[in-house]
């Protein structure tokens, strides 16, 4: 199509809906050239004199907001200005035959407007740009800038979160005009942040723009495209102090149920507890979470701590059965005495009634190797009797009848039993306590490197 004629008649008469203001001569001369342009235009038609050459398209997006990042659907809404250019061979015209006027904003529908959208686009509704005027210059440029609320897909790893990054990409070009029809080429390098609203969750570290040249496999011809990849990082002082911190002084509370008393009955209770507490907290990450195969850091890191919750747990119900052996239970084995009550005691601190880490011990049991009665003065009073019986005769003492001898026999022989069933037992629940003190400074030290690996991940 040819451009229009430049008419030289005079103007038409100026219609009853023009305002007053417009009915001087700038007004006269904008309405003449706007029936001019359009008097024989197609807005329906590629506007280039040569149906052979490709219209160049120059594309520029500003990023005014982002809205929403849906995790669990991998949905991002953003806010976006959208910048188009190109040249309409057309709509041209002699500034001076009019007066001077050099542009005019016109609906956007008047025009030929290139059908570039958004290929990654995820709204169920498929909205497009506003329809928003454009700016036409004199020499035929056009420039169309359109606000637009865009959903695109977007591929989330949350492998690191709440410490994680993301990167979206934002792919336009042309439905159906390929490479040959238009050349559409990025303005800038990188998208436009001056106007960006900070948004609370993330971070924009940038939005590198490329040119890329696809060939489809439904086509032969090119088809180009801008990508803007926006680069995220995600703000995590929220989930510190909301999911992260709460776990991490929950989980501490795990080995202190090696310190309560044995005799509580809450050492279990509080193992349970805990681990109901981090269960709560481990569904609340798993609801924002989308169900792929890549745990989340958190996610590991709470399930890291309910393992170790469910095996304190675990070894408190098999301490808590070495506490309770009854009289009947069979000595502490002398590998045992030798590693736990006397090594680990020593490292762990675990003394009797009275003494400190800074006591020096005593020897134990120094009386066990004369005849193990724990009687004291047991072996000499039997001595007494002894020394009695050479120097008394039998016949004439009523201390020495048989039937004396036999009761107080059995009499020390119970108290002995007694005596050493009681040892046994104190022998196995310091057996126990000492067991206790390891495994929580065992499983406070666990604590403590696994919530420092996590946190170091921040950086």
């Amino acid at each position: 199509l040819a451009a229009p004629p430049v008419l030289a008649a005079a103007a038409p008469p100026v219609p009853a809906w023009v305002p007053t203001g417009c009915r001087g001569a700038q007004g006269r001369f904008a309405y003449k050239l706007l029936h001019d342009l359009f008097a024989n235009y197609s807005s329906a038609l590629r506007p280039v004199e040569d149906t052979d050459r490709a219209l160049n398209v120059t594309l520029q997006v500003t990023l005014s907001q982002i809205i929403d990042m849906d995790e669990r659907n991998q949905v991002l809404t953003s806010y976006l200005w959208v910048r188009q250019a190109w040249l309409d061979a057309h709509l041209a015209w002699d500034k001076d035959a009019y007066s001077g006027i050099d542009s005019i904003r016109i609906p956007s529908s008047y025009v030929w407007r290139p059908d570039i959208i958004l290929y990654n686009n995820a709204d169920d509704r498929f909205g497009g740009s506003m329809e928003t005027n454009v700016v036409l210059r004199s020499d035929g440029h056009i420039m169309w800038d359109s606000p637009a609320i865009t959903k695109s897909s977007c591929k989330v790893d949350v492998s690191y979160f709440p410490f994680d990054g993301q990167r979206c990409r934002l792919t336009f070009g042309s439905w159906t005009y390929n490479g040959n029809q238009i050349d559409l080429r990025n303005r800038l390098d990188t998208g436009d942040l001056t106007d960006f609203v900070e948004n609370v969750e993330w971070e924009v570290l940038g939005m590198p723009a490329t040119r890329n040249v696809v060939t489809y496999g439904c086509c032969s011809e090119p088809y180009p495209d801008v990508t803007y990849t926006l680069l995220l990082r995600r703000r995590a002082s929220f989930y510190i102090f909301n999911l992260l911190l709460p776990c991490i002084m929950v989980s501490f509370l795990a080995p202190l149920g090696f310190y309560l008393p044995a005799d509580s009955g809450e050492k279990v209770s509080l193992g349970v507890t805990v681990l109901l507490a981090l269960t709560v907290f481990q569904l609340l990450v798993a609801e924002s979470m989308p169900p792929s195969e890549s745990v989340p850091l958190i996610g590991k890191y709470y399930i890291a701590t309910m393992t170790m919750i469910t095996a304190s747990t675990a070894l408190t119900i098999f301490i808590m059965n070495i506490h309770h052996c009854g009289p009947g239970a069979r000595a502490v084995p002398p590998w045992a005495r030798r590693l736990i009550l006397h090594h680990m005691a020593r490292l762990c601190c675990v003394y009797e009634v009275g003494e400190s880490c800074k006591s020096p011990r005593r020897v134990p049991r120094r009386r066990e190797g004369r005849g193990d009665t724990g009687v004291p003065g047991e072996s000499s009073g039997e001595g007494e009797m002894g020394a009695e019986q050479g120097g008394c005769p039998r016949d004439h003492c009523l201390c020495h009848h048989d039937g004396l001898l036999r009761n107080v026999s059995y009499i020390a022989s119970c108290f002995r039993r007694h005596r050493a069933a009681q040892r046994r037992t104190g022998e196995w629940k310091k057996v126990a306590k000492v067991m206790d003190r390891f495994f929580m400074w065992v499983f406070f030290l666990m604590v403590f490197l696994m919530s420092v690996l996590v946190l170091g991940q921040a950086d």
